[in-house]
């Protein structure tokens, strides 16, 4: 089981610290774009759209690894101040949130991407590119977010319990110092 876990939060922080290099390409675009726009007088048809399409994939896909490094936003007003086991309290009786909000998405990506599949979705725009891989993201990011909130609520769990739940193995841990 501590091997599942490890694998899963190494897989999101490789797809996170890889896809962050997305970044550079969605800046070239751009710059490309406001070259042609400024230079050329017209703006290629294609590089806003496909720098839509690649940070739509950015956006998704990132969710395992913010879990897996605690870098989603959070209201620290009072969290922050608690010690470690009540953060995992308090962690574990909110995941019940998080479950339901993956069990919406889970559901909606998928139609959704199956849908834009079946017909080979593309964007109706002069440049058409196809969309459907971008929405088939969807549920492949919603079921590496999936697996990455499993292995957070073990580690809470495990923290309850007394039990170790290192950094490696199940992500960025609370800790009982107060968030700045």
């Amino acid at each position: 089981m501590l091997n599942i876990a490890r694998g899963i939060t190494r897989l999101n922080r490789w797809i996170g610290r890889t896809v962050a290099w997305i970044i550079l390409p969605i800046f070239v675009l751009l710059i490309i774009d406001v070259a042609m726009r400024y230079l050329v007088g017209r703006p290629a048809i294609w590089t806003s759209e496909l720098a839509q399409l690649v940070f739509g994939v950015y956006g998704v896909i990132a969710g395992g690894y913010l879990l897996a490094e605690r870098a989603h936003v959070n209201v620290d007003i009072f969290y922050g101040k608690m010690p470690r086991k009540r953060k995992a309290l308090v962690d574990v009786a909110t995941s019940i949130l998080f479950f339901m909000f993956m069990a919406v998405l889970m559901y909606q990506g998928t139609d959704l991407a199956w849908d834009s599949i079946e017909k080979l979705e593309t964007s109706q725009s002069i440049w058409n590119p196809p969309v459907w891989p971008v929405k088939l993201m969807i549920p492949v990011a919603g079921l590496l977010l999936l697996l990455q909130g499993i292995v957070r609520l073990v580690a809470d769990i495990r923290v309850l319990m007394g039990l170790p739940a290192d950094d490696e193995t199940f992500g960025a841990q609370a800790t009982d110092e107060p968030s700045h």
